[in-house]
């Protein structure tokens, strides 16, 4: 059975988010499986700990005091599986608005593990 949405999938979103926000790269690669996928173009990171890795550099370097965004467009539930198609950018240091050209639209495969949702897989792409 397919539903349209689960609060603990936006709890997760909210987890990633405020990860961010923080600069917090442990906090982040947590909610990623050990086995967790990201591409981003022209990037693959293989298992959380590349995941932490890359966040760890990028908030240290040129994401520091950044804060990404997402805006879930679709979120289907499929028991203990879900995809959410999102808007998403970031929005850096001092920024209030996103510019058009770094806006993204991601796709997010999540797993339900003993109750809790984590991160199976994320990749985006630019949106224009």
């Amino acid at each position: 059975m397919t539903t349209r949405t689960d609060a603990g999938v936006h709890e997760l979103l909210r987890q990633v988010y405020a990860a961010w926000t923080d600069n917090d790269a442990d906090a982040f690669a947590a909610l990623y499986l050990p086995d967790a996928t990201v591409v981003l173009p022209g990037v693959l990171h293989r298992g959380r700990e590349a995941v932490r890795a890359y966040m760890a550099a990028a908030f240290a370097g040129p994401l520091k005091g950044s804060r990404g965004i997402d805006e879930p467009e679709d979120v289907r539930v499929m028991g203990d599986t879900a995809v959410v198609v999102s808007r998403a950018g970031i929005l850096m240091a001092g920024e209030t608005a996103l510019p058009a050209d770094r806006e993204r639209l991601a796709t997010w495969v999540l797993a339900r593990r003993d109750g809790e949702w984590r991160i199976a897989a994320y990749a985006n792409a630019p949106a224009r």
